[in-house]
């Protein structure tokens, strides 16, 4: 009878099972996973594409600091004179935007309709705006303007790698759990077998019923269908992992347990502290105010009347060769202004309206994230909470197994019991592995969402490779 028992609880107990069991199989680790990921997944490529653009960005929105060459040239016909001869201008101007000053020079024939009195002309010119742009005011607010978008897409490269790689390590998760669901699937179905082995000898001693044997059966066929259905998903996680890892080989990949997303410690009070004053997150929100700032003041120097400062030198001769020259120089000044200037008046009203829109936006952003963490750090809690249970569970339902076990054998308890006492083992154990998994998922999505799953560092320590 002792003999029974231990084959009966043996068979119901068994917790091994390794998945594919050969010696084909290679471990494959979350931080190896992660790293050859990164360097053969071209989703990764792809999110830095948008960071190489990043240094042409003031090159197509400040004005330009070229030298400008420009030519013309033409032949000119006095048709009452019956005279004729080329006019040509060259002229060379070059625009400091950042002080806003153009300088420009230019040479200039100028034929006559009278014999012998061509000209020509030497211009030299400097125009300083002194309202609008004045002294390169408004570039310099373009240029601020500019950085902080730059700024402001550098860290949403850096969030947009941290959500891939978020996804990456997600999809590891899947991987371990379907792993371990189907370890346990097949050692329940193992379990079952043998159990349907031993039945069937204690029918032949008709110490079993003909029921018994068509409820373990049953059980068995459950099991089976059960196992089926796992081996579905881990061969679907399995074939996304190698799509990353680019792995064709035959040889059998399997997971580790990635305990470290689950170990690492969370304060709530520090880490937000962290979050408000270091963030990626918060960064960007400030840079967005900051702009929407800078907007308003570069629309209101628009409305400003373009009046520009005006010195210059002249020197005038009779052809091509500037003979008999005559010097000047001159100063004045040039004034455009539009009036009621509609256009600019309505861009600066629309740049006030969504200087307080981005402003309200971002408070109703820092309300958000911190109710977000403040929830996501319960459910951390509550997940620890529940693998404390479900361990505890896990150990109580092997006790009664073993207990139903030898009440079994002795005909105390119904195969029924038995058999519910074996499922309650394994669903169990399906449910501390579900939890654990879940918990890890929790930690990765505390760590994206305080910006510290990934460093600038990491990224380019990834880019090099």
């Amino acid at each position: 009878m002792k003999k029974i028992i231990k084959l009966l609880f043996a068979a119901a107990v068994i917790q091994g099972g390794i998945v594919y069991a050969d010696t084909k199989n290679r471990v494959v680790g979350i931080d190896e996973f992660i790293k050859t990921a990164v360097s053969k997944d071209t989703s990764f490529e792809e999110i830095l594409i948008d960071e190489m653009t990043l240094q042409y960005k003031k090159d197509l929105g400040l004005p330009a600091r070229d030298i400008v060459l420009s030519v013309k040239s033409q032949y000119e016909f006095f048709l009452d004179h019956d005279e004729s001869g080329p006019a040509a201008t060259i002229g060379l101007s070059k625009l400091f935007p950042f002080s806003g000053t153009d300088v420009s020079a230019q040479y200039k024939t100028v034929p006559s309709a009278t014999p012998g009195a061509d000209s020509s002309a030497v211009t030299l010119l400097i125009s300083q705006p002194v309202a609008k742009n004045a002294f390169g005011k408004a570039t310099r607010l373009q240029d601020k303007i500019i950085g902080a978008e730059i700024d402001v897409i550098r860290h949403q490269v850096a969030e947009a790698y941290e959500d891939y790689l978020a996804r990456i390590i997600t999809a590891y998760f899947n991987w371990y759990l379907a792993y371990e669901n189907l370890k346990i699937g097949e050692s329940s179905y193992r379990q079952n077998l043998e159990l349907l082995d031993n039945i069937r000898k204690r029918r032949k001693n008709n110490i079993a019923l003909p029921i018994d044997v068509n409820k373990i059966n049953i059980q068995v066929l459950v099991k089976k269908e059960n196992l089926l259905k796992l081996r579905e998903k881990y061969d679907a996680a399995l074939t996304f992992i190698k799509q990353a890892l680019r792995h064709d080989e035959n040889e059998s990949l399997v997971p580790a347990d990635p305990m470290a997303y689950d170990d690492r410690k969370i304060s709530f009070e520090e880490d937000y502290r962290d979050f408000t004053q270091n963030s990626r997150t918060y960064s960007i929100l400030t840079l967005l105010e900051d702009k929407s700032s800078l907007q308003v003041a570069r629309d209101a120097n628009a409305l400003l009347p373009s009046t520009n400062l005006l010195l210059g030198y002249e020197t005038a001769g009779n052809g091509t060769g500037i003979n008999n020259a005559e010097d000047e120089v001159f100063a004045g000044i040039s004034l455009t202004w539009p009036f009621p200037d509609q256009t600019n008046s309505a861009a600066l009203e629309l740049s006030k309206i969504n200087e307080k829109k981005t402003r309200l936006s971002g408070a109703n952003k820092y309300i958000q994230l911190r109710t977000d963490l403040k929830t996501l750090i319960l459910q951390i809690e509550t997940g620890r909470e529940l693998i404390a249970i479900a361990d505890e569970k896990i150990k109580l339902a092997k006790s009664i197994l073993k207990d139903e076990t030898e009440n079994y054998s002795y005909g105390k308890v119904s195969l029924n019991d038995f058999i519910e006492a074996s499922n309650r083992v394994d669903e169990n154990r399906f449910s501390k592995i579900l939890r654990s998994v879940e918990l890890k998922s929790l930690m990765t999505e505390w760590f994206r969402l305080t910006d510290r799953l990934i460093s600038e560092k990491d990224i380019k320590s990834y880019k090099k490779k």
